[in-house]
């Protein structure tokens, strides 16, 4: 059935044309859908009639993708699409395929999610948002600063005095950063590489849990949020010169068919691991060539030895080596 969130678009340019209509997309095809309007080729076709064929002349330099997690719907503008099946997903492969077609323009991918510590930078998001909090430390510190949103944001009934509302307005502190940051490298925005901005925001989840989903801290937080996002996605379309597609995906929760590990993310850090998730190495497209090269040359060589081991050991030597046979001859020649 049709549950747990909703994709939204709050910003697309001309290029790509999404239909206004409540089709259901499949929570494992949004990748899919980011790809699609870079211009990236997909392995399985999107029958999913929200997304039009656009002009495949000109598109986006820039898709940003924001998910926030612990509520089923914001009320942004744009057009919106119900989430079926919200299973966790990444853009990994949108990445890959950017850091591969464009490897040397050296675009901006940036996936970040404040509250659990992961951050990914490529290219020239390195120089670019290497001022960037990215741990609950520099977060907290962040916020306490003479130019941050603290002093601009109206907070009604949240607290700065409370780590739940910290973190959560630690988040909005980020966008904010990102693009105050990138306003700063504004050639970045206009190189021919596409770039990719990914961003997971838990802070609303933490708020409905620690003061439940009816209180007035939960929707305070969520009309902050949405006017937040509103504002960052003009100014990341604005900053793109038009041509971005900034989209949201609100979800409750994920389904998740995998348990795996979790922690409070207000507990004290810790180190991060390289690989997190414990996952497999990932292939490359060479790796079946490779592997068919291998695999056929030990066969051979195998069998190459053992018929070797079998003639030598059935081998007459009077007869079928010649150092035995000149033996011989020596020997009746004498």
């Amino acid at each position: 059935g049709v549950c747990g969130g909703e994709f939204s678009i709050l910003r697309s340019p001309q290029s790509v044309v999404f239909r206004d209509g409540s089709w259901p997309i499949p929570g494992e095809r949004i990748p899919d859908v980011a790809a699609l309007t870079m211009g990236f080729s997909v392995e399985e076709d999107l029958p999913w009639p929200g997304l039009a064929v656009g002009d495949l002349f000109h598109r986006p330099r820039a898709t940003v993708l924001v998910t926030v997690k612990g509520v089923d719907k914001l009320p942004v503008k744009g057009f919106s699409y119900p989430i079926e099946n919200a299973v966790p997903f990444s853009l990994d492969s949108v990445a890959n395929a950017i850091h591969t077609l464009f490897s040397e323009e050296t675009p901006v991918v940036l996936q970040l999610a404040p509250s659990e510590e992961r951050v990914y930078m490529v290219g020239k998001a390195n120089a670019v948002f290497e001022d960037l909090s990215v741990t609950l430390r520099q977060l907290r510190n962040r916020l306490f600063q003479d130019n941050s949103i603290l002093s601009s944001l109206p907070l009604n009934s949240l607290s700065r005095n409370n780590e739940v509302d910290l973190l959560f307005l630690s988040e909005l502190q980020v966008l904010h950063d990102i693009a105050s940051l990138l306003s700063r490298h504004k050639h970045l925005a206009k190189d021919h590489s596409p770039d990719l901005y990914s961003l997971e925001l838990s802070g609303l989840e933490e708020v409905g849990k620690r003061y439940g989903e009816d209180s007035q801290q939960f929707k305070d937080a969520s009309q902050i949020l949405v006017d937040s996002l509103q504002k960052f996605a003009d100014e990341m379309f604005n900053l793109y010169g038009g041509n971005a597609v900034v989209e949201v995906v609100a979800v409750k929760e994920f389904n998740s068919p995998l348990s795996r590990k979790t922690r409070s993310i207000l507990q004290a850090s810790q180190p991060k691991k390289e690989n997190p998730y414990n996952l497999a190495y990932p292939y490359n497209y060479d790796y079946s060539v490779i592997f068919n090269i291998v695999l056929w040359m030990m066969i051979g060589l195998a069998l190459a030895v053992i018929v070797i081991s079998y003639n030598l050991w059935n081998m007459d030597p009077g007869y079928d080596s010649i150092i035995y046979r000149m033996t011989n001859q020596k020997i009746r020649m004498d």
